[in-house]
């Protein structure tokens, strides 16, 4: 085997590891329709619930809470009165936009 070829499958293997770590935390059910509802900015819990059809106040919570934990969105409380809560992406959270906006085009296109 060449250097080059040594080289070419490190990144290959790279790349699929970073793949397979992406859509993992991607393909957890409801994180990229959380993230897709969030693309056009800040909105509240119950905005949310209301937003995704099928998902529980609980698994949504589980949710949110993951999506802050990776640093995709922040959570914010706004003191009010009344008090609520919002959450937005993050500037790593409004990076994923793009690639989000793609898989959703090939799949509108390729996926019946």
């Amino acid at each position: 085997m060449t250097a080059v070829n040594g080289e070419q499958q490190l990144s290959c293997r790279v790349r699929d590891a970073a793949l397979s770590r992406a859509f993992e935390f991607l393909g957890r059910r409801w994180n990229a329709a959380v993230l897709g509802k969030l693309h056009d900015g800040p909105v509240g819990f119950r905005e949310l619930s209301r937003g995704i059809d099928g998902i529980s106040d609980s698994v949504l919570s589980n949710r949110l809470s993951s999506l802050v934990s990776a640093g995709l969105i922040i959570r914010a409380v706004n003191e009010g009165p009344p008090v609520s809560v919002s959450y937005a992406l993050t500037e790593a959270g409004r990076a994923l936009m793009p690639a989000l906006d793609q898989i959703a085009l090939w799949a509108d296109e390729h996926l019946p």
